[in-house]
Formats: C-alpha cells, structure tokens, sequence
C-alpha cells in the first residue's frame, strides 16, 4: 500500500473553475457585476427604508436587517472569489479560512432566522390584524432581531470550533470558491465523524427548524387567505407574502440541497454551481424581488427619483 502523506496542512490553495479556463475573466466579470449590483441593491433598499417614514413597519424593519446581513454575507465571500479567478488560484491561510468560514456561517444561519421571523411577521398581520401593533411593537421586533443574531453567533462559532479542531493534512487544495464544511473535511486526516454530526445538528437546529416556522405560518395564512369572500380580497392579501415566499425558496432550496444529503462521490462542480447561487445570486436579486413585487417600496422609490430630479433642477 501506498503511504500516505500525513504533513499537517497551515495554509489551503483556492481554486475554481480549473475545468474550464476560457471562463475565468468571463465569470469574473459577470461575478464583479453581480456583487456591486449586491452592495448598491441592499445599501439602497436600507437607505429608502430609513428615509421613508411610510416604511418604518416591522416588515421592512426586518428587511432593512436582511439587506444588511445579505451585504456583510456576500462581502465575506464574493471578494476571494474574485481573486482566486483573476489570480488563477489563492493561497488563504488556516486562520483566514476559519475565519470566513465563521463569518460565511454567521451570516447564513442570521439569514435563515430573519426569514423565518419575516414569516411570522407576515402570519400575525394576515391572521391577527387587530392585534399585530400591540404584538409587532418596537421592543418586540427588536428582540427578534437581537435574538437571531446571538443565535447565528452561537451557532457559527461551535461550527468553526468544532471544524478547525480537525487535522488538515496531504493535499491542500480546496477546488471550490471558499472554505466551506464540504471541501474542508475531504482534506482531513483523521475521523471526521464528530464533525458529520455538527452539519446535522446545525441542519436540525437551523435550516428545518426555521421553514418549519415558515411553513406553518404560511399554512395558517392561506387558511385565513381562503376565508376572504372576494377573489380581489384573496388576491391582495397573498400578495403582501409574494416577496418573501420567492426569497425563501430561493435560499432555503438551494441550502438544503446543499447540506441536507449525503456530500460523498458528489460532483464538485455541482457544488460550485449550487453554491454560487446562494451566495452570489441570491443576495443579489433580494433587493429587485421586494421592491419590484411591492407597492409601497416602488412608491417609495419614484417619491425618491422625484426628490432628486427637483434637486437637480435647482
């Protein structure tokens, strides 16, 4: 039998897309167009939030959160995408990648829990109309919101603890856009089984615990959606949850393929693919799905054009 090279690994060489090289100045354009369209989209979407006061409700309270979480998220991994292509690969050391890898999970898993507050939200204002003010009040949905943060806190860090006690050895290369848990434990050295037991506690704990928050919210809101009489009324109503549900199954669909399922003898281009989505595209069309699905929003913004043409005029 072949020895195996048992060098303790310090530092990790990035690549992605070696398969196909003629992409690489391509997907970095297309991969820079996506992220600033991300950080201008979510600035932008924050900005209109705290400048309309017809938007100071809970629902884009929580919105304003989301945009500004889904900005740090995609700042902490699209930029080292970015140059691993335009570098044809990145050296990233331990300490960096458990790094990204805490605040890549932090982000996601405050994502996770915002949604699913977000759904909520929608339930106590189709269900509970008459209470949601005294329900949805300023200290409420702060505490939501503090709450969701400590969580992904508490998460990221027994994740990144939990991973990076692991013994990286031989190979160095991680073939995928950054240091996630997949990739990471093909390069171990040792048994990785306490670390298969994190990804399903934190699979448990976060991503099915929250859509089955989703779920029932929304099962209850299609009950009192079908209760209304007109056709009109029904429209209306559903309407008001159209957004979110769109967000939703965008970034839990593409997360649970990817770590609700056996990670072995897949293909890791596949990986890639599916990782981009919820990393790059997803937060990047957040912004356009609320505002162009949303009345008060698209009203918000022509009152904003309009306030700029009449200062540039004078």
């Amino acid at each position: 039998m072949a020895a195996k090279n048992y060098t303790l690994v310090t530092e990790f060489f990035m690549t992605a897309f070696t398969d196909h090289p003629e992409w690489r100045l391509p997907l970095f354009l297309v991969f820079l167009s996506f992220y600033l369209t991300t950080v201008l989209g979510n600035t932008g979407m924050m900005i209109l939030i705290r400048k309309d006061r017809h938007l100071h409700t809970p629902m884009y309270f929580f919105l304003s959160h989301l945009s500004f979480v889904d900005v740090c998220y995609s700042s902490v991994i699209v930029p080292q995408m970015l140059a691993v292509l335009w570098e044809r690969g990145s050296i990233i050391s331990l300490i960096r990648c458990a790094a990204q890898f805490f605040l890549f999970t932090f982000f996601a898993s405050i994502d996770c829990y915002l949604l699913a507050i977000m759904a909520y939200d929608r339930y106590v204002a189709v269900c509970q109309p008459l209470l949601y003010v005294s329900i949805m009040t300023e200290k409420a949905r702060s505490c939501l919101v503090a709450a969701a943060y400590v969580a992904g806190f508490s998460s990221a860090f027994i994740r990144t603890v939990t991973a990076f006690t692991l013994s990286f050895c031989g190979n160095n290369e991680i073939n995928f856009i950054f240091c996630d848990l997949p990739p990471l434990l093909k390069l171990t050295c040792g048994d990785s089984y306490t670390q298969e037991v994190v990804i399903i506690v934190f699979a448990i704990f976060v991503m099915p615990a929250c859509t089955l928050v989703i779920v029932i919210s929304y099962l209850f809101i299609v009950i009192a959606v079908m209760k209304i009489r007109s056709a009109g009324g029904r429209a209306k109503t559903f309407s008001t949850c159209a957004s979110h549900l769109t967000a939703v199954t965008l970034f839990f669909g593409t997360l649970i393929f990817m770590y609700l399922r056996d990670n072995s003898g897949q293909s890791s281009e596949g990986d890639r693919v599916v990782s981009v989505l919820y990393t790059v595209v997803t937060p990047m069309l957040n912004p356009f799905i609320y505002s162009l699905r949303n009345k008060e929003v698209k009203e918000a913004v022509r009152k904003s054009l309009s306030r700029l043409k009449v200062s540039g005029r004078l």
